[in-house]
């Protein structure tokens, strides 16, 4: 998107905003199925936690995309933005096994990572395929938060636990249709994932009725300028090519499955603030910003870096400012950071907000969350109001005993 269409964007429905450019959405989505164009079949599951507006999720079910869920209530807007029950998958962690038999129940993809459940619903429901989560032991990902598939990790059975899932596979006589890992996020080094990927191949040798084998994501795109991400293309070539040798010792064509969020959304949005104020210090020169980390939160939760730019005045003199928000604590977005001269009115940009900004909203310090647009067909489209007043406060009840 260009400068000048965000501006317009800023003017028209207020800062702060998102904006989501559903031209980046598509051609990411392409380029990772053209890295398994190879793979006869191939699905990609998008994570709906990264970013889950209705409308986005519209935009990739009509690429072809399917739906990786955790929560039965992103099981439900898959639903309501169109998805039929048999495209999506549930893997939650953590949840009851209440919550697990009605995502079952309305028809969608369960995946089970613990021995408990797996038991409980094999039991009760012997007749319906289930997914299994598996913990490779694997360490991967760029931030402790955010790698999963280490073994102290809660996600996943551990792979020395699959005689235990085979005795009650025996058991209970429930069909296993998928097995599944997912080490963590910004993964960039290949021969890690191709290394959780042997062991993952050596898991689905035990269970014989597998329609398809799901690798997860965590997939790194590039930050700022310069930043490293995964060689997709090269990752394409060398899985693609060892999932085919592998299914023909399996003996059956297997689904080969991702669920990717950050890789399809992150680098599509942008996040426009206004500055409130440019205040000099003894020390620092602070660019102080009409929103907080209770809108984008990355850069304070893992230390994440989000290029700023300023996109008043592209064209000025570069400075330091440490950009901050207003919330009341620590509450910085980037310091001693090279930006174009900031001034009061001045609307910055922070590029790489597709994925989990809005999706970690919040409400603290009473502050409301804001609008999110699409842009889609070269122009600007509204897919969530801005929060009011009185959405923050019709849920709460003024007792009259008070």
């Amino acid at each position: 998107m260009k400068a000048k269409d965000l501006l317009a964007i800023a003017d028209e429905f207020g800062c702060p905003v998102y904006v989501y450019d559903a031209n980046k959405i598509v051609s990411q989505y392409e380029r990772l199925s053209s890295a398994f164009k190879n793979v006869p079949k191939l699905q990609i599951n998008y994570a709906v936690k990264a970013l889950s507006n209705i409308s986005v999720l519209k935009l990739l079910k009509n690429l072809g995309s399917g739906l990786d869920t955790v929560s039965i209530q992103e099981v439900k807007l898959g639903l309501l933005a169109g998805f039929a029950p048999e495209q999506i998958i549930f893997t939650p962690n953590g949840v009851s096994l209440e919550e697990i038999e009605e995502a079952s129940a309305l028809g969608v993809q369960v995946n089970i990572d613990n021995l408990s459940f797996l038991e409980q619903f094999g039991s009760k429901y012997p007749h319906i395929p289930i997914c299994v989560r598996i913990n490779p032991h694997v360490m991967a990902g760029g931030n402790a938060n955010i790698s999963v598939g280490h073994i102290d990790s809660k996600f996943g059975i551990s792979i020395h636990q699959i005689p235990h899932i085979l005795r009650i596979v025996e058991n209970t006589k429930m069909k296993i249709n998928g097995i599944h890992i997912h080490t963590g996020s910004d993964i960039l080094d290949i021969d890690v994932f191709l290394y959780a990927a042997e062991i993952l191949f050596e898991t689905a040798m035990h269970f014989k009725d597998l329609d398809f084998i799901d690798f997860g994501s965590g997939f790194k795109v590039p930050y700022k300028e310069g930043d490293i991400q995964t060689n997709i293309e090269e990752f394409g070539e060398r899985l693609s090519a060892r999932f085919l040798k592998f299914c023909k010792e399996y003996g059956k064509d297997l689904t080969l499955a991702f669920e990717p969020g950050k890789f399809l959304v992150s680098e599509a949005g942008f996040f426009l603030a206004k500055v409130n104020v440019v205040k000099q210090t003894t020390s620092t020169v602070f660019a102080g910003v009409d929103t907080g980390f209770n809108h984008l939160i990355r850069p304070m939760l893992y230390g994440a870096t989000h290029q700023i730019e300023n996109i008043s005045n592209p064209e000025g003199r570069k400075r330091f400012y440490s950009v901050v928000g207003y919330i009341c604590e620590t509450d910085t977005f980037a310091s001693n950071r090279q930006i174009a001269e900031i001034s009061e009115g001045d609307i910055l940009c922070f590029k790489n907000a597709g994925a989990y900004c809005h999706t970690m909203a919040s409400n603290y310090n009473s502050r409301l969350r804001p609008a999110e647009v699409l842009w889609y067909n070269d122009k600007a489209h509204l897919i969530r109001k801005a929060e009011t007043f009185d959405d923050l406060v019709k849920n709460q009840i003024l007792l009259d005993v008070l």
